[in-house]
């Protein structure tokens, strides 16, 4: 009984540290984790822009790898750009800021 204990208790360890390592990030893909907080960084960006008021823009999209935020799309002048951006830095857990918009 006690050897059948010991393969139970190896096999749920054995289990685990699968599962675990399964949620590890690489450096071409995401953990669970980082995965969760991606979004959450990328919807506090879009917030950000879609509530100061300078910025009457509804054409940039928001990307967020590992914490790096990637802004596309298109912008009325290089002002707005630069406010995405600047408005982009400002939120907690972005480490950079790409910035691909365009001016119209």
């Amino acid at each position: 009984m006690k050897s059948a204990s010991k393969y139970l208790s190896a096999a749920i360890l054995a289990v685990t540290l699968v599962a675990a390592a399964g949620c590890a990030s690489t450096s071409k893909q995401e953990g669970t984790g980082e995965y969760i907080d991606d979004s959450v960084i990328t919807s506090k960006v879009k917030a950000a822009i879609l509530g100061d008021a300078t910025l009457k823009v509804v054409e940039i999209n928001v990307e967020t790898y590992k914490g790096i935020v990637q802004l596309s799309g298109f912008v009325s002048s290089q002002a707005a750009a630069d406010r995405a951006v600047a408005l982009a830095r400002g939120v907690r857990g972005v480490s950079s800021v790409k910035n691909d918009m365009r001016v119209k």
